[in-house]
């Protein structure tokens, strides 16, 4: 199932599915309130609310129903409960740390690393991102995101499956130049991630991804373009990381609670940063940035300008 938020067109934010991909179900007006009106509350229950959700007879005349067309998505999970975003594709760190001089790190392969970013600055596909004023090297990332769905602690690699809800398309956006400087301190990053994060176009239930599993990741292709044009090319099988070995850093001493992110980090060749700027400049107001992830979807967003 592909899980969506959406305003409808009386104004209200509403959470559910799509249906037919050319419909989204009001889960809480067709169900007569048997579910909640958003993700985070039915994530709460979401095993018992998935078996209500697919147990639904529903067609195109059914109460809740809409045309996606009439719709406006917004991102699936709007308020997710935390953010963390992890470093787990080996190329993406090495060529970073090349391009800067350095050399990789052994404690890069000894543990999953992550820092936690603004989950309220959460956008979804089609939202028009802000560049920060003092942001002069704007950059995506190309990244898959996993839905927290299940609460618990101390949570191993091999069991962590049954904590996980779905994934989506990722864009960590990264002002650069902020962030080059406050992590010369030694902390970091923070405010270059702060302004904002992109999720969507909605989220994937697990099972559906099943099929695609191998090795420590899913065959998924994953590229992306700025103004029709493609930049990244990558794949979800190479993750160094499995997202089994991230909700067990991350669940350590921890515990971990539905609507909870985990970020995979950048596939190799996932941002300017790597590519470098011969190959794109920076990205300015206008540029238009679209991330595709086989059987995820399509998350685009466009870059403007600070009003004031």
């Amino acid at each position: 199932m592909k899980f969506v938020t959406f305003e409808k067109p009386n104004g209200s934010n509403r959470a559910g599915w799509i249906l037919n991909e050319a419909y989204a179900v009001d889960m809480h007006e067709a169900t007569d309130g048997r579910l909640p009106c958003n993700l985070i509350e039915f994530l709460d229950n979401s095993e018992e609310n998935i078996k209500i959700a697919a147990a639904l007879s529903l067609t195109i005349d059914h109460k809740g129903v809409y045309l996606l067309s009439d719709l406006h998505l917004k991102a699936p999970l709007p308020n997710p409960r935390s953010f963390r975003d992890f470093y787990a594709f080996e190329q993406h760190v090495k060529t970073a740390r090349e391009n800067r001089g350095l050399k990789m790190i052994p404690e890069w392969y000894e543990i999953p690393v992550f820092y936690f970013s603004n989950h309220m600055a959460i956008k979804g596909s089609g939202e028009e991102i802000i560049k920060p004023k003092e942001c002069d090297w704007l950059d995506f990332e190309l990244e898959v995101a996993c839905i927290i769905g299940k609460t618990g602690r101390n949570i191993s690699a091999a069991e962590a499956d049954d904590y996980i809800f779905g994934y989506c398309v990722l864009n960590d956006w990264s002002a650069r130049d902020l962030q080059r400087k406050e992590m010369k301190v030694g902390l970091g990053p923070a405010k270059g991630k702060d302004f904002s994060t992109s999720i969507g176009p909605w989220i994937i239930t697990k099972d559906e991804l099943e099929r695609f599993r191998t090795g420590k990741g899913f065959d998924l292709a994953m590229k992306a373009r700025v103004n029709s044009v493609q930049l990244s090319k990558g794949n979800l099988k190479e993750l160094y990381f499995s997202f089994g070995e991230m909700i067990e850093r991350a669940s350590a001493g921890v515990t971990l609670y539905p609507g909870e992110v985990i970020g995979s980090g950048t596939v190799g060749t996932g941002c300017i940063l790597e590519l470098g700027e011969k190959v794109h400049p920076w990205l300015k107001p206008g540029d238009k940035v679209e991330l595709e992830i086989e059987n995820l979807g399509i998350l685009e967003n466009t870059i403007i300008e600070e009003s004031r």
